[in-house]
């Protein structure tokens, strides 16, 4: 750290190493409990590629499910908990622990309440719904209605969801980071349980997956009910809208709905477009997503979550020294897992679709598009992680009109660069999806780049020493990562006449190699754990 910003790491007290160390520990639990679920999550997608593949009940269960999906990011991982926890923190910082728990019992009132009058609506106006999120399908009838009726079962999931992001904040705030982190694992185990069991028993399988979305929203919520009465924090609805706590989460939260999602809110864009592609589009944006998704969920959002609690504490106690070293750390911690990531997706991205995805219902020409998207949002990976680490920092000081003005830029910033790189892929080549991929990586570039400038602007950030040798320790990892994968993939052999335990043998052998290259390249470079504990990076 800069000698004028941070107290050297030999004069530090063990109150400025405890901290760091104790985000170390609670990013790791997050990201283990994460990957649990992600692991099972590609189980899941796996099952589902298997029995739908890129089918027009795909695409119609995709977009039925992608909905409460996204209102899911948004409340577990988004604006709601952005907006809830430094208040929370707040209220524990300087009220008592009446005032907290009456403030948590009138924003499950306020949420709970307008959710279930959304929820009402969206189901009595299913058709509407479909007609907003996929207007291409209303070309096709019998696409249409199907759609329509899933989307009838998938809503209510909002509701649920929505309660359990609620939940999963008040956890957050009190340290218990791993319950909200294992709880989507539930989610993973119903849709799996659906395809392989309760399908057999539907005309049409998609429609087991739908209920199997509906019964996970159940259990997730009531999965976390236990623990939050463990804390004595166990929520009691009250109707108090014009509450000045209640008021304030929805002042942060409704902008903030554009600043920290707008990655997400450019996906749903994509699906809308997509709706408008050729049959299969959809699913191939949703396989290629779904392999973003991994280490963006399992690094990237585990220390956001872990990093928002503390950076409100800090804003509260007036500590700005500690408010800088914290973001930092996030950054570095961040980019020490992003840019690896990226690079291996790139390379391996057919190896990784096929290993994975291409039996039963999905086929080759499936995964050779899945791969041109999959290839298109690595390029937006590192930022899509950024954001995540960014956001927090203007949240935790209570601003949001900084963010939601990034947000509105990058946003109509994607929906002009859709049209550009849509139309001429699309007309060419028949291969638009990948243009809609492409858009979203370019703003999630323009977002990350302004929230960053942001900071450095309002001084809530400098950049602190040791960042060129840090950047350039993980550029040489990476190259060394990468000539191991390009090796591997060179002597490795045809993936597609493979059986299912050779491909994963063979791909597990890889993402091996290309770790330990990684992880070698960059203990032989001077990097270690410790470092990461007492903020020496």
């Amino acid at each position: 750290m800069a000698e004028n910003a941070q107290p050297s790491v030999e004069n530090a007290s063990d109150t400025k190493i405890k901290p760091a160390a104790g985000l170390l520990r609670s990013s790791l639990v997050v990201s283990c409990m994460t990957m649990l679920s992600r692991v099972l999550g590609l189980i899941r997608d796996v099952v589902i590629a298997f029995f739908l593949g890129a089918t027009t009940n795909a695409d119609c269960f995709f977009v039925a499910f992608k909905i409460p999906n996204f209102l899911r990011r948004l409340f577990a991982e988004g604006a709601f908990s952005q907006a809830f926890v430094p208040v929370l923190a707040e209220y524990r910082e300087k009220g008592t622990v009446e005032s907290t728990k009456l403030l948590i019992d009138k924003v499950a009132g306020a949420l709970g309440g307008v959710l279930l009058l959304v929820t009402l609506l969206a189901v009595l106006g299913a058709p509407l719904v479909t007609t907003l999120f996929a207007p291409g399908f209303r070309g096709d009838p019998v696409k249409f209605q199907l759609t329509a009726e899933m989307i009838r079962i998938t809503f209510p999931y909002l509701l649920l969801i929505s309660l359990t992001g609620f939940a999963g904040a008040i956890l957050n705030s009190y340290g218990r980071f791993a319950v909200p982190a294992f709880t989507p694992v539930l989610l993973n185990l119903c849709l799996i349980i659906a395809a392989l069991w309760a399908s057999p028993y539907f005309t049409e399988p998609a429609m087991a997956l739908a209920w199997g979305v509906f019964m996970a929203g159940l259990a997730q919520l009531t999965f976390q009910l236990p623990f939050l009465q463990r804390i004595q924090m166990l929520p009691r609805p009250r109707w108090a809208w014009r509450d000045e706590g209640v008021q304030r989460v929805i002042t942060l939260m409704i902008p903030a709905l554009f600043g920290v999602s707008v990655s997400q809110i450019n996906l749903l864009l994509d699906t809308v477009l997509a709706s408008f592609l050729p049959t299969g589009s959809i699913s191939w944006l949703y396989y290629s997503d779904r392999l973003v998704e991994l280490p963006l969920g399992v690094f990237a959002i585990a220390i956001a979550t872990v990093i928002l609690p503390s950076l409100s504490r800090k804003k509260a106690t007036e500590d700005g020294t500690g408010f800088v070293a914290t973001l930092d750390w996030g950054l570095r911690g961040v980019l020490l897992l992003a840019l690896p990531a990226a690079v291996a997706l790139w390379i391996l991205a057919e190896p990784i679709l096929i290993t994975l995805f291409q039996y039963g219902e999905l086929q080759g020409r499936d995964v050779g598009m899945a791969s041109l998207s999959l290839r298109a949002y690595t390029l937006g990976l590192i930022a899509f992680m950024l954001i995540k680490v960014l956001a927090p920092g203007y949240y935790a000081q209570q601003d949001t009109k900084t963010p939601v003005r990034i947000g509105i830029i990058a946003m109509v910033a994607n929906m002009v660069l859709n049209i550009a790189f849509v139309v001429p892929l699309h007309h060419y080549w028949q291969i638009g999806h990948v243009g809609l991929a492409a858009a979203t990586a370019a703003s999630a570039w323009l977002n990350a780049g302004l929230l960053f400038r942001g900071l450095l602007r309002s001084k809530s950030y400098q950049l602190q020493a040791g960042w060129v040798a840090y950047s350039t320790k993980l550029a040489a990892a990476v190259l060394v990562m990468a000539g191991l994968l390009l090796v591997g993939l060179f002597v490795a052999q045809d993936w597609v006449s493979l059986p299912a335990w050779q491909r994963a043998g063979q791909m597990a052998l890889l993402c091996a190699a290309g770790v330990f290259g990684y992880l070698a390249s960059l203990y032989l470079l001077g990097l270690r754990i410790s470092h990461f504990r007492e903020h020496r990076l």
